[in-house]
């Protein structure tokens, strides 16, 4: 008995250490990948979309009404010279961190746009475009109100559009998963009538020169891993019958906000 005692006692503590080395590396495993697993957690939860488009087509208001912030209107300023960050939470601890792009072709432009599509990759796009109808920005150093005919409104842009496109197509072809963008048209209130048109002009396959740069960017992305939409809103409501009432425009708030969720896996 005592000869079987200590080999008893000789290979217990070295299994108590080798358990114990076992237990202990588990642990700091399991610590090694909780902020990696809590990060997908929370990137599930609250994705990131980056929106973008070029000054005066009503980014930050619009993504004011989606995170159901107050914003002034009706200011002849427009355009923002940093990047905006807003966040949308529900009920559900469910949500999106928003990253509103400057539209001027300045330096605060380019490095935004570097740190949503290179830098921190977002998990999808809102790009916000008006049908020609972008309040125009004066230029610096100059008073009094700024005017641009619509047909050079939509030239400004196709042009600003031509920027984001290529980072977007860069982005997609370095993830290993498909990414979604959504067209949002806004400013409907000032164009209720030519609605339909609006939402064909800036459609893949339309055959309009917004509609051919989606084909080239799903062209260059790869038509698999990226999903397109194209959803009107409205800036502004009117209490004309004939107009984009507020019922109306909440409606598309809502259809907009509701897409989001879908594509993120949310509902």
């Amino acid at each position: 008995m005592s000869r079987a005692t200590d080999r008893i006692r000789a290979v217990l503590p070295i299994n108590g250490a080798a358990v114990g080395a076992t237990l202990a590396g588990g642990v700091l495993t399991g610590l090694a990948a909780a902020p990696e697993r809590f990060s997908r957690l929370f990137r599930h939860r609250f994705p990131t979309v980056a929106v973008t488009g070029m000054t005066g087509v009503g980014k930050t208001e619009l993504v004011d009404r989606l995170t159901g912030r107050s914003s002034s209107t009706g200011t002849s300023d427009v355009g923002s010279a940093v990047m905006e960050r807003r966040t949308r939470r529900s009920s559900r601890l469910l949500g999106f961190r928003f990253r509103v792009v400057p539209g001027d072709n300045a330096a605060t432009r380019l490095g935004a746009l570097d740190e949503v599509f290179h830098d921190e990759p977002v998990d999808g796009v809102i790009h916000v475009v008006s049908y020609g109808h972008a309040t125009p920005r004066r230029a610096a150093g100059t008073t009094g109100a700024a005017s641009a005919s619509r047909e050079e409104l939509l030239t400004a842009e196709l042009e600003d559009w031509t920027i984001t496109s290529h980072r977007i197509a860069s982005m997609a072809v370095r993830r290993d998963r498909p990414i979604w963008l959504v067209i949002a048209v806004t400013k409907t209130d000032l164009y209720a009538d030519d609605l339909d048109e609006a939402v064909h002009y800036y459609s893949p396959g339309s055959g309009s020169p917004f509609g051919d740069k989606i084909d080239a960017l799903r062209a260059l992305a790869g038509g698999a891993k990226l999903s397109v939409d194209v959803l009107p809103v409205a800036s502004h409501a009117t209490d004309r019958k004939e107009g984009i009432t507020p019922k109306r425009a909440g409606a598309m708030v809502d259809a907009l906000a509701t897409r989001l969720a879908q594509l993120s896996g949310h509902r």
